[in-house]
């Protein structure tokens, strides 16, 4: 790949690394020259900072490197970016207590229209900072490999039409837009398909606040590349939680996919394959 990139974002579990416990240096190791040259490094991720190489990815570089690293992350929730080589939130999507109530009244309502009507047992994680994550796949247990597993959306659609779901992850879209307007609220309705994931921001919201700061700096869209391994399409017309990252704000860049999963991608999405040895030869390609 020739093109020389500005601004590169990314995802971490499954397109950095294999998974949060998994070692970090050898992504380090391809970040540094990177961010030594004046390259922007933004990890886009649903999780929260302190996931993110155990909340110490910052200690990895110094200072001057570290100021041109950003993070997306909690699905809009948060924006960081480094002083004096330290995170600092700079932009935000946080309700206060009575709003986040209500994400969690929404998704309650959700979990008991799920079991009073299709008898479809579900969990709800309520601790996440603007969204609820609704374990559909209750006794599936994926350990360390928190991405999207290669037979889950088989099995998850057959489980929601056993349960008389016929219209599968639309259904449960529909679902969670419906009972939101019931509660005033505007709700973003991602599905990975072990979680479906309900809040009021997701990562498009992450990706156009930092592409955004980026202008002043005369960054632009067709400037940048956006990398994961979550883009294949997992029912007609949705797609996995990285195509999120794919705005009217962000399409005039490149998009890439290190995923070799079957299945059809937004029409912008590049596949590759290769994992996140892919992905890492790309940043020590950029690199040289």
């Amino acid at each position: 790949m020739s093109k020389k990139y500005k601004a590169i974002f990314f995802d971490w579990d499954g397109t950095a690394v294999m998974s949060r416990q998994a070692p970090v240096e050898e992504a380090v190791a391809a970040m540094k020259p990177l961010l030594a040259s004046g390259v922007k490094l933004v990890i886009v991720s649903g999780t929260t900072y302190d996931k993110i190489a155990s909340g110490k990815i910052h200690e990895h570089f110094t200072p001057e490197e570290a100021s041109n690293l950003y993070l997306g992350l909690g699905r809009g929730a948060y924006n960081y970016k480094m002083v004096n080589g330290q995170p600092e939130i700079f932009a935000d999507c946080i309700p206060d207590t009575e709003g986040l109530l209500k994400i969690h009244d929404v998704c309650y309502k959700i979990h008991r229209e799920l079991l009073e009507k299709y008898n479809f047992k579900t969990d709800v994680v309520f601790s996440r900072p603007n969204y609820c994550k609704i374990d559909l796949q209750v006794e599936n247990e994926r350990g360390d490999q928190l991405f999207m597993q290669e037979d889950e959306m088989s099995q998850l659609k057959a489980m929601l039409e056993e349960h008389g779901l016929k219209n599968g992850i639309m259904d449960l879209v529909s679902l969670s837009e419906k009972v939101g307007e019931e509660f005033g609220l505007k709700v973003s309705a991602t599905c990975d398909a072990k979680y479906l994931e309900v809040g009021i921001s997701c990562k498009s919201n992450n990706v156009d606040t930092i592409l955004e700061s980026f202008k002043e700096e005369g960054i632009e869209a067709e400037d940048c590349s956006f990398w994961g391994d979550e883009f294949v399409g997992i029912q007609e017309g949705l797609y996995g939680s990285d195509s999120f990252m794919l705005t009217p704000k962000t399409e005039e860049g490149d998009f890439f996919d290190v995923s070799s999963l079957e299945g059809v991608r937004p029409e912008k999405i590049q596949i590759l394959g290769g994992g996140v040895d892919r992905f890492i030869q790309f940043l020590v390609d950029q690199g040289k």
